[in-house]
């Protein structure tokens, strides 16, 4: 999941510079991730809309909501939902396969407390995501954009610390995690600086992973071969 920005007009035809979370990609469906979507969309999807989402509605129940920007394929937010009934899920991706994918998983799971979106985050954030009702905003792995020069690109920057901390409740969590180093380090440095947040860390820098966050094949792998894995944890404060 990645972040350019989009260029927009106003209405004396000036050019505006619009974030968005994401470059789409497209990607052809297997049957399976097909039939889940046709299966599995009318009580797990949720299609944009500019109106606020009422969580009690969506979940037929008033249990803390999970959010997780850019689930990939899904296989942990699904490992997640199934080991914590007792909240709710939503992920947003903008990769249909990765989308069909969660939602086959969950069928085979048979999970009621997970519904997926799949359209930028951004949008979904500014018209759907009501504020201070979110528990946990989960942002794993996103494109770290390696190269200097590309930096700007990352999806974390104070803009989207301030947009992250509008939607959680006081005391909401948001947890990053990344491979890269650099990444790690500059994520701390937004964070730290971001009003409203605190770190959970005891260090004031990372936290072990927690059991929560289910350890992925590739990160497995990558343990293996010496490469490390840094989560962050930052709490709204106000």
């Amino acid at each position: 999941m990645t972040e350019v920005t989009k260029d927009e007009f106003t209405e004396e035809g000036k050019i505006v510079r619009k974030i968005r979370s994401f470059v789409r990609r497209e990607g052809r469906l297997t049957k399976g991730q097909e039939s889940a979507m046709t299966e599995c969309w009318p009580t797990m999807g949720i299609d944009f809309s500019e109106e606020k989402l009422v969580w009690s509605e969506v979940f037929g129940n008033d249990n803390p909501v999970v959010l997780e920007i850019g689930f990939g394929m899904g296989a942990s937010l699904v490992e997640m939902a199934k080991n914590a009934p007792e909240k709710n899920f939503i992920g947003i991706e903008v990769h249909s396969p990765g989308v069909g994918g969660c939602l086959s998983l969950a069928r085979e799971a048979g999970l009621t407390n997970l519904r997926v979106m799949c359209h930028d985050a951004v949008e979904v954030f500014e018209h759907m995501i009501p504020d201070s009702s979110l528990a946990t905003l989960q942002l794993f792995f996103p494109d770290p954009w390696h190269k200097k020069r590309h930096h700007k690109r990352r999806i974390v920057k104070a803009e989207f610390a301030e947009m992250i901390r509008t939607k959680l409740m006081d005391g909401g969590i948001f947890h990053m995690a990344t491979d890269w180093e650099n990444y790690a380090e500059h994520m701390l440095e937004v964070m730290s600086v971001a009003p409203g947040y605190s770190n959970t860390s005891e260090t004031n820098d990372y936290i072990p992973r927690p059991d929560d966050r289910p350890l992925t094949k590739f990160e497995a792998r990558g343990h293996r071969l010496g490469h490390g894995v840094w989560d962050l944890k930052f709490a709204r404060v106000k």
